[in-house]
């Protein structure tokens, strides 16, 4: 797990918090990020970036061919979360991982202790932005914290 952040301010004021967010690099998950920095921010919570990935995993429209390229492009999304939070949430202690799982339970097993997790949802447009996804659906069923799901 890589780690940002002044993480020996923590310790000094009791229990530290804990917020969970997915991050897959789609725009959603970007809205969820920002909203989960803030959030870490008022609550002087530390903030944990999830990447879930699985072989195969289809990118965009095609399909990635090594277990290294997966590994490689969830590498890059925490990467990218992490520096986002550090230029803009500096006094946020961050830390980010992949996880070789299907991102529902990945997430919810990441969020066990945690105060939130936070999800975003693809909205569809029109009728279908009234359903959650399946990861957020998943999510909200079965985490043992509570649950937010931006849209």
């Amino acid at each position: 797990m890589s780690e940002t952040g002044a993480a020996g301010e923590l310790a000094e004021t009791g229990p530290a918090r804990r917020i969970v967010v997915g991050y897959d690099g789609s725009a959603s998950s970007l809205r969820a990020l920002d909203w989960a920095m803030e959030e870490a921010q008022e609550r002087s919570a530390v903030l944990d970036v999830v990447t879930a990935w699985t072989f195969p995993m289809a990118l965009g429209y095609s399909f990635v061919h090594t277990v290294h390229e997966v590994e490689q492009t969830a590498r890059a999304w925490v990467d990218t979360a992490l520096s986002r939070i550090a230029e803009r949430a500096p006094d946020v202690v961050s830390r980010g991982e992949e996880v070789d799982d299907a991102p529902g339970p990945a997430l919810v097993h990441a969020a066990q202790g945690a105060d939130m997790l936070v999800v975003g949802c693809r909205g569809l447009g029109g009728f279908e932005t009234l359903l959650l996804g399946s990861v957020s659906d998943y999510c909200a069923k079965h985490a043992s914290c509570t649950v937010v799901v931006v849209r």
